[in-house]
């Protein structure tokens, strides 16, 4: 669903949005997030946003270090989206499902 705010710019709808999702750090054009779970965890979490990510056709950077799964969502040289946002939004639900179980 948009909702669109009167005499507010699309930067300032996403940049409330990222609010909302705590962890999520944002560098440029791209928003960032460490989470640190374990090898099931990390492989249970990829599946899922390769999911969301295929429906929402974006390809968000999963990288796994040591204990750690880092994640990028955006191109840094376009401005981020609305869609991007959401992917966010549904790793965050993704991680919640994996680390709960």
């Amino acid at each position: 669903m948009r909702v669109l705010f009167s005499g507010r710019g699309k930067h300032d709808y996403l940049s409330d949005a990222l609010t909302l999702l705590p962890g999520w750090t944002r560098e440029g054009e791209q928003i960032r997030r460490t989470l640190v779970i374990d090898d099931s965890q990390h492989a249970a979490l990829t599946e899922r946003v390769k999911v969301v990510a295929d429906a929402l056709h974006l390809r968000p950077e999963i990288n796994r270090r040591a204990d750690r799964t880092q994640i990028r969502v955006g191109h840094g040289n376009a401005p981020l989206t609305e869609g991007e946002v959401l992917l966010a939004a549904r790793i965050e639900d993704a991680y919640r499902a994996v680390t709960e179980s």
